[in-house]
């Protein structure tokens, strides 16, 4: 799992990076300058400009779950194998020559990182920004400042049927009630679209704040949580629904959903920036990102945030949040992609950053990707 990052340096017509548009530079249909006229947008633009800093690196914890989960990623490919390295020197060693090659954001994940407590307190002392990837069934302790990401994959019946886990809600919001630190992550599979109603509910109620992901095939992976058309656009009309009824908890928008729902693909749709399927050494992520498995090693032919993923099934959210996140030139073609890709970049700071709050949706109806059709 992981997440963030608006540096992929995507060019615009007249070659400007993404962290120094020209305001005055034409787009090819609409002016920069002009979209920026409009106060909501410069006033958002600003607010998320500041964020450009970010440069991530994920880290496999250890290769130990306490869980068992169909469809799970990590029990794909080689990460699987490595050996885990449980000596908090060395991590603290590598987490520091980490932060000195310019890693700002660290995503632990692997199996279980809340097994390895202790190697979770030395990445949040020696990089403060980040975010853990659990499945909640143990709490992580409060003085590691991550994000929580809390994975969900619909109510107690399908957590035992899926991921042979019993009362796994209940354990999730015991272990993490009035968190601040805490963001339950819905995913989204072809067969629990309808039990996401009566979960979030029973989220809301408990006043947890909620975010989306949509599951994506591990590579070989035709089981039964794997979406279809039908699928994917029931989960449209379900997420567009759930946005509107929980404005306060829910951290998602319309264009989130756009992206996540669509026929195609994240890599299809944008790109994908990262080393696995992007040769470019020299900017982005193509220079920066690397996915340690626990041993400490990396492997840039297999590196992404969400490694031994089928790429063309990819809609997962961790991705999004630098695929979609580096178009910005290919987004502000017009004040309606770039208002709705704003919506976007605020919404995964909000999920990703610690104390960052996410603002009023400035695009409330469904714009298609750029030089795409709404499917």
């Amino acid at each position: 799992m992981k997440t963030l990052v608006l540096n992929q340096a995507e060019k615009s017509p007249e070659s400007k990076p993404v962290s120094k548009p020209d305001s005055s530079a034409s787009t090819g249909t609409t002016r920069f300058s002009d979209i920026l006229s409009d106060p909501a947008v410069r006033e958002r633009w600003e607010k998320v400009r500041r964020y450009f800093f970010l440069r991530e690196s994920t880290y496999d914890m250890t290769s130990r779950c306490n869980i068992r989960c169909d469809g799970c990623y990590f029990y794909e490919g080689e990460k699987q194998y490595a050996e885990n390295n449980s000596d908090p020197d060395a991590w603290r060693r590598h987490m520091t020559a980490e932060k000195e090659r310019g890693i700002t954001y660290a995503v632990l994940a692997g199996a279980e990182p809340s097994l390895v407590p202790e190697l979770c307190q030395v990445c949040s002392d020696v990089i403060p920004l980040g975010a853990i990837a659990t499945n909640g069934v143990q709490p992580i302790p409060t003085s590691v400042g991550y994000k929580i990401h809390i994975s969900v994959w619909g109510n107690d019946q399908t957590s035992r049927r899926v991921r042979h886990a019993a009362d796994l809600l209940k354990k999730q919001m015991e272990n993490y009630r009035d968190d601040p630190r805490a963001i339950i992550v819905y995913t989204f599979t072809r067969e629990n679209i309808d039990e996401s109603r009566e979960v979030i509910r029973t989220l809301v109620k408990n006043n947890f704040k909620v975010t989306f992901n949509v599951f994506s095939a591990p590579v070989g992976y035709q089981g039964h949580l794997r979406h279809t058309p039908d699928s994917l656009a029931h989960m449209r009309s379900t997420m567009s629904a759930l946005i509107n009824d929980y404005p306060r908890h829910i951290i998602y928008s319309p264009y989130n959903t756009v992206a996540h729902t669509h026929t195609l693909g994240l890599h299809s749709l944008y790109g994908c920036s990262y080393p696995r399927r992007n040769p470019s050494k020299t900017i982005g992520l193509g220079r920066s990102f690397r996915q340690y498995r626990s041993d400490l090693t990396w492997d840039r032919q297999a590196a992404c945030c969400v490694p031994d993923t089928d790429c063309d099934d990819c809609r997962h959210y961790a991705a999004g949040s630098a695929v979609v996140t580096a178009r910005l030139f290919r987004h502000a073609a017009s004040s309606a992609t770039f208002k709705a890709w704003l919506d976007y970049v605020d919404t995964y700071l909000a999920v990703w950053v610690a104390d960052y709050s996410k603002g009023t949706n400035l695009c409330h109806h469904l714009v298609p990707p750029p030089g795409r059709n709404p499917a």
